[in-house]
């Protein structure tokens, strides 16, 4: 049999496509944080995760094009040879101390950033605990780490207690989460994960990716915002959200860094951060720290917003941050929506299996702190026309 065989037979693209429900790969021709053209037409842009609005932030591109002039265009090597500037160490010197940790260590992606802590830091004989809606980077690098994984139902503490009681007392363990899960918004229960954690002799671990510049006083994420920086043994984050770029990265002991650092495959097989990246990540972090406003600003921003879809009677879960998503159910419906809203000006992500479970398909919307009320009445009113127009509502 071909082994292209699976490929020549994927149809549903296609079948998506003659319907006219197609919503992915948009070629956007340019825009703001908050606005966009696709097709020459203007769109109000919820489908973002600038978080802090910085993707066209003075501050954020001079740092860029500092970066640039500095250094050039590129290291063309990994970081354990050719590929280590100044101002790589000169940023992770920067988020370590912003996080509260002892040392921390860039990658050049956020998927790459958990693909190589976990591949790293577990192993055969280690057990390592997911949520079983974590993101698909750490189900990637727990399944290289060749550690028994053990799944527990979502934000389900009683499970969770359950599969830990249930294991080898003499085992190494991790518990890895979201701090905030990617499509329903939510929080992971971190008091009481640290609290089983610290009962059955575990580590913990948090993806604080969609959670810092956004939570805590100071924007350091999830463990801030309930006060267990000190609890939580390793956080990374990407760079692709609040600091509006691309790169992730992680922080904890020192001792643990320089482990990953000589060890993680992810690390030492791949380029380096180019130097744009740097420029523009330092100068993000000092307006993550500099402008708390920001996070206030987005804070209203995302309470109005969801005040206003339960107004209308859109289900939109547990949701506590700036990704609101609107639980539709059937594929199809979700799809209807998706393209009726984007017909009417807005941009938005529809999320379908197998990113969510089978029916429980949804419009994922997100926030930026710099989306003026404009914006965002004309939204409300976009998707209350559309829900009512198509029997949701």
């Amino acid at each position: 049999m071909d082994v292209f065989q699976k490929a020549f037979d994927y149809s549903l693209v296609d079948e998506y496509k003659a319907k006219g429900l197609y919503p992915y790969f948009r070629a956007i021709e340019t825009g703001t944080d908050t606005e966009v053209f696709i097709n020459k037409k203007k769109m109000v842009m919820l489908g973002s995760n600038s978080y802090m609005g910085l993707t066209f932030n003075e501050k954020t591109i001079q740092g860029a094009i500092k970066g640039v002039k500095k250094h050039g265009t590129g290291c063309a090597g990994s970081r354990f040879l050719n590929g280590t500037l100044d101002l790589h160490e000169e940023l992770e010197t920067k988020l370590a101390r912003f996080m509260k940790k002892e040392a921390a260590l860039l990658f050049s992606t956020g998927f790459l950033t958990n693909q190589g802590i976990l591949s790293t830091l577990i192993g055969r004989n280690d057990i390592v605990y997911i949520d079983k809606i974590d993101h698909a980077s750490i189900i990637d690098g727990v399944r290289l780490s060749f550690s028994k994984v053990v799944k527990y139902n979502h934000n389900d503490m009683d499970d969770l207690k359950r599969v830990l009681e249930n294991s080898d007392k003499n085992t190494g363990k991790l518990i890895v989460v979201d701090g905030v899960f990617s499509m329903d918004g939510d929080l992971a229960d971190l008091p009481n994960i640290v609290e089983l954690a610290k009962t059955y002799g575990a580590r913990v671990m948090v993806d604080e990716a969609h959670a810092v510049g956004v939570l805590g006083k100071n924007g350091r994420g999830a463990a801030e915002h309930f006060g267990l920086e000190d609890e939580v043994s390793i956080q990374m984050a990407t760079f692709s959200k609040s600091f509006a770029t691309i790169g992730g990265f992680a922080v904890s002991h020192r001792k643990v860094i320089d482990y990953i650092k000589h060890h993680a495959r992810a690390l030492i097989f791949t380029a380096s951060l180019p130097p744009a990246v740097l420029g523009a990540v330092c100068a993000a972090l000092d307006v993550i720290q500099n402008e708390p406003e920001r996070r206030k600003r987005l804070s209203e921003i995302a309470d109005k917003m969801r005040s206003g879809f339960r107004e209308m009677g859109y289900y939109v879960g547990p949701t506590e941050t700036p990704i609101i998503p609107l639980i539709i159910g059937d594929m199809d419906r979700c799809l209807i929506l998706w393209k009726e809203v984007t017909e009417n000006g807005l941009f938005v992500n529809p999320v379908v299996p197998p990113a969510v479970p089978q029916g429980k398909c949804l419009i994922r919307t997100s926030y930026i702190a710099t989306h003026t009320d404009e914006q965002l009445d004309f939204a409300l009113d976009v998707f209350k026309k559309a829900g009512k127009k198509l029997g949701i509502l």
